[in-house]
């Protein structure tokens, strides 16, 4: 069993990007568990066709017991759907509401062994050791982040990188690649990979930007169910045979802030 988790800039569309990644993998035959590690718990909606899920914390919170049964729900295509929550709004840690449903769903005998993958979407970047869990103690020893060329989503994958430096050694997780999930920035697609290269790792998939998946969305569907041969989908099948056939796990190298600018002055100038 391969446990993944996704990482990226708040809004840069990493449950978006997740949800057509597991429903390609779960195509090409991979057995998926989908765990969403985020308040809003919406990472697995339109794997569930729009229904928003009764999260772990919310049941724990209700009913003061939780069976897998309340809180694990099938969608498209087998793939095994999750949402953590977190506390009400103003109260509590978002972080530990993660730690406390991954203990709940690995003592509840969640994780089977017929499993292929466990996703875990998880929300921003690595400020707080509750959102780092899944770094922090080796939970995923694949991390995968999602950027585009914007100086923000850059920021916020540099970040990610020193937190997966920071718990490399304890934890064994390693960084599998970057997937860039396009704003339409000037020159894009190779800032992208001039910034892997300089972490040290890979630019592992570039998804174009498409008016497809709001489409896809509106209908409460990934791209995948909604426009099997689309372009866009065929973007998500590459990515996931990507992440499916990777053997470059690295420890990155982060770059200094001055160095982060340096790199998008270099490829954002045209003369």
């Amino acid at each position: 069993m391969r446990q993944v988790a996704i990482y990226g800039k708040g809004g840069i569309g990493k449950s978006t990007t997740t949800q057509n990644l597991t429903a390609a993998l779960s195509v090409l035959g991979k057995k998926i568990m989908q765990i969403g590690c985020d308040p809003k718990a919406d990472s697995t909606r339109m794997l569930m066709g729009g229904k928003r899920q009764h999260s772990v914390l919310d049941t724990l919170r209700e009913e003061g017991n939780v069976e897998l049964e309340d809180v694990l729900e099938t969608g498209f295509n087998g793939i095994r759907c999750v949402e953590s929550g977190g506390p009400e709004p103003g109260v509590g840690c978002a972080g530990r509401g993660i730690i406390t449903s991954i203990g709940l769903l690995e003592n509840l005998g969640a994780y089977t062994d017929d499993l292929d993958y466990v996703f875990y979407d998880v929300l921003g970047d690595v400020v707080c050791g509750g959102f780092a869990m899944p770094i922090r103690e080796g939970k995923a020893q694949e991390i995968y982040i999602v950027a585009s060329g914007e100086m923000m989503a850059m920021y916020a994958a540099n970040n990610i990188c020193k937190g997966i430096q920071k718990f490399a050694e304890t934890g064994g997780t390693r960084l599998g690649g970057i997937i860039c999930n396009s704003r339409s920035v000037l020159r894009e697609e190779e800032l992208l990979q001039a910034f892997a290269e300089r972490l040290g790792t890979q630019l592992i998939q570039f998804i174009p930007r498409d008016t497809i998946v709001q489409q896809a969305e509106i209908r409460k569907q990934t791209v995948i169910q909604y426009a099997p041969d689309s372009t866009q989908a065929q973007a998500y099948f590459s990515l996931a045979k990507n992440i499916d056939n990777n053997k470059m796990f690295v420890i990155p190298k982060p770059l200094d802030f001055d160095e982060l600018e340096e790199l998008m002055i270099e490829w954002g100038i045209v003369e």
